[in-house]
């Protein structure tokens, strides 16, 4: 019975290691604008950046948007960065899109995939959330109503660090 109590207290306290809180070193990128400037992730040390990953094709991501736009704005003036990534290599359906429904944050350009690449996504959305050090804090896959108050949340206790 001992070494089933030692076991499980050894598997919940891995479980707290492998939290979400546990930072990893977010891949710098460089991507072109929708409106034609760079962004560069290394610029943007000391804000908190909330990178979505995100295609026109995608249900979920064009459910998130409207979402995402409001969080950009109730946060914005607490150093938080919103950005979107479209991962199309044409970015007409993406523009299309955004013209129906626009949104205030930046809309990046990754027709070649790369910066997906570099952090592991899966599948649309994807969603990191890049404390002020530049250290991936959270990560989530997916969308479904009510995720960005998991997002507001997160923020929120980032904000406060």
């Amino acid at each position: 019975m001992r070494s089933l109590i030692q076991s499980v207290a050894f598997t919940f306290s891995l479980a707290l290691v492998a939290s979400p809180l546990l930072a990893e070193p977010a891949t710098d990128f460089t991507l072109k604008a929708a409106d034609g400037s760079n962004y560069r992730l290394a610029e943007q040390r000391g804000d908190l950046v909330l990178v979505n990953f995100w295609a026109s094709w995608c249900g979920p991501c064009r459910q998130e948007m409207p979402e995402l736009d409001k969080l950009a704005a109730d946060f914005a003036d607490l150093g938080v960065q919103v950005v979107g990534i479209n991962v199309e290599q044409e970015t007409a359906d993406a523009e299309q899109f955004l013209k129906a429904s626009p949104v205030s944050f930046p809309i990046l350009w990754d027709g070649g995939n790369s910066t997906a690449k570099a952090y592991a996504v899966s599948g649309m959305p994807t969603t990191v959330i890049v404390d002020r050090n530049g250290e991936i804090r959270y990560r989530h896959a997916g969308y479904e109503a009510g995720d960005e108050q998991q997002y507001r949340e997160q923020l929120k206790k980032l904000v406060r660090e």
